[in-house]
């Protein structure tokens, strides 16, 4: 925490330049009620109630924020890019049925390759095997090596940055993502690394993921 509020310090010192027309903004990173953006091109922290550079934050946590620019309120979710030329977001839904397993799955693009995964809110990260890992030419090995617990064993595991997660058109960038040894998970899990940027909501056996783009 202490290195957080020291970084979010000296980014407050960064006196962003003065661009005609109206800024370009992108978010790089949500804390309650503060956001770490990039407005036309420079980096900039902005507090609820705080305005540089022709954007206002009225408010933020770590799914969204909430910005005024040129008197308009929007709402930006993390890596989301708007500019001068903006128009209203749209919104990308996806159905994905419930199969006769009662379980959700569907095909997700894992850096631009199409694999089949099981949507898994139970899971914190994205979850795959070392032989998936292999097949989407991931190297893992270069990933943070960790040890995870299953069924009373240890086995090896790697936390990795996948470089983008798409389900439908719904893509996320740098999506943390864990690899374990030998043949588990069977199937690669879709987990919150990925679920906790869009909305879910169930029913009548249909999973609707949605998120505004």
């Amino acid at each position: 925490m202490r290195y957080i509020a020291a970084l979010l310090m000296v980014l407050a010192l960064v006196t962003p330049p003065v661009f005609a027309g109206g800024p370009q903004v992108v978010v790089e990173a949500l804390l309650p009620n503060t956001a770490v953006m990039q407005v036309n091109g420079a980096r900039i922290t902005l507090r609820a109630g705080q305005s540089r550079a022709g954007v206002s934050l009225i408010s933020a946590n770590s799914r969204q924020a909430i910005v005024e620019i040129n008197g308009k309120r929007q709402t930006l979710k993390l890596h989301q890019r708007i500019s001068a030329s903006y128009s209203a977001p749209e919104l990308r839904q996806v159905e994905v049925p419930r199969d006769a397993a009662m379980q959700y799955r569907t095909t997700a693009a894992i850096n631009g390759r199409a694999v089949q995964v099981l949507v898994d809110t139970g899971a914190n990260v994205v979850a795959m095997n070392a032989g998936h890992a292999a097949a989407l030419g991931i190297d893992y090995r270069a990933g943070q090596e960790a040890q995870l617990e299953t069924a009373g064993s240890l086995i090896k595991a790697w936390s990795v940055s996948l470089q983008s997660v798409d389900v439908g058109g719904i893509r996320v960038d740098n999506v943390r993502a864990s690899i374990t040894e030998g043949d588990f998970p069977s199937t690669i899990l879709l987990g919150m690394t990925y679920l906790q940027h869009v909305q879910m909501q169930e029913k009548n056996g249909v999973l609707l993921l949605s998120r505004e783009w």
